[in-house]
């Protein structure tokens, strides 16, 4: 069996940061919004338009950029508050034009930093986990590579969850654990190891639904598997899209 520190490392593989070129490989007609409307636009969020097997759907996605330069401007992959105000309001869109919506997940988590702290970066976790579980659309994540804390379930409260197999969705990072734990962050592998972070562990909760290889992103009969699914989910009336939506994070 895999042990959970490779996973860990997987996840964040630098073949994974560039989600932009993620997005480009599953959507076509690829149209980018920017801006929260109140304070600036984070490059830590992609948010727009897209068309996938020739139907609309709304693209979120998380960035962590592939140059030192592109990495700071995005704090790394972690969003500010701006990032999730601007992914909220390109999902209000998609339910107002009744397109499902789709989110692409790679983020170790929120920035901490002060000054996002002090812009309400609690609270607009709090907002998105709040709206998505009433938004009047399907939706569906895919979780490529980390997935840390709010950070990430502020854009992963969808209908449908799936996982890269090197991929990880945790409360906090092994790291962080560890220093919490027994003060020591360099026993992360071991914490890992108790977190039961990977796919296969997250499958056999129900926290997730299905695991697939890293490699399917550049399939093209997963964009095939995306589509069928954002299907069968739009056949459900909005009562019980929304009533399973729910009871499926409310169990935990």
């Amino acid at each position: 069996m895999t042990q959970a520190s490779d996973i860990v490392a997987g996840a964040r593989s630098d073949q994974k940061t560039n989600m932009q070129a993620i997005v480009d490989a599953l959507f076509t007609d690829f149209f980018a919004c920017h801006g929260d409307q109140i304070s600036g636009d984070d490059p830590a969020i992609i948010a727009g338009l897209a068309t996938l097997k020739e139907h609309p759907v709304a693209v979120i996605a998380t960035e962590k950029g592939m140059t030192l330069e592109e990495r700071l401007a995005t704090h790394f992959g972690s969003p500010e508050p701006a990032g999730y105000r601007k992914a909220l309001r390109v999902m209000r869109m998609a339910e107002r034009l009744q397109v499902p919506i789709v989110t692409l997940i790679n983020t170790p988590g929120a920035y901490p930093g002060a000054d996002a702290e002090a812009a309400g970066q609690g609270q607009m976790i709090a907002k998105n986990i709040r709206e998505m579980l009433t938004l009047k659309t399907p939706i569906l994540t895919i979780i490529v590579g980390e997935a840390g804390s709010g950070g990430a379930l502020a854009l992963a409260c969808s209908d449908t969850i799936w996982m890269l197999e090197n991929s990880m969705y945790s409360i906090l990072s092994p790291e962080g654990f560890a220093s919490i734990m027994w003060k020591d962050a360099h026993r992360a592998d071991e914490a890992a190891e108790l977190m039961r972070l990977t796919p296969e562990q997250l499958k056999e909760q129900q926290v997730i639904d299905q695991v697939f290889p890293d490699d399917v992103v550049l399939d093209d009969t997963f964009q095939q598997t995306m589509a069928d699914e954002l299907t069968r989910l739009a056949d459900q009336t909005t009562s019980t899209l929304l009533t399973k939506r729910q009871a499926g994070f409310r169990k935990f």
